[in-house]
């Protein structure tokens, strides 16, 4: 029996600084998970996932992620997903010093 599909974003790690990025609606990379594109239909996630593998001068380890439609845009399900969206623990940098200031 086929699982349920779930809504998801495309999302990879940037070639060159290997930072968490996400496709937004425009076909562009964003950093900020709040900005991806959220696709609801099956068939268009698969569409963007194969045109998003093919720019591989941009991008290493695409791949679908579940999220959910949240206030501000997509939100992770996952504590993966919500990990990777923050960045890297070993020390504040990047994302995660950005996350830890607000705070």
């Amino acid at each position: 029996m086929a699982r349920p599909f779930h809504p998801k974003v495309v999302t990879a790690n940037h070639l060159l600084d290997g930072d968490v990025i996400y496709l937004d609606a425009n076909e562009g990379w964003t950093r900020n998970l709040a900005d991806a594109e959220l696709f609801e239909d099956e068939k268009r996630a698969h569409d963007k996932l194969r045109l998003a593998a093919r720019r591989l001068h941009e991008v290493a380890g695409v791949y679908l992620a579940d999220a959910v439609r949240g206030k501000n845009g997509p939100e992770p399900i996952h504590f993966r997903e919500e990990f990777r969206s923050i960045g890297p623990s070993n020390y504040p940098h990047g994302k995660r010093e950005i996350t830890e200031n607000q705070a």
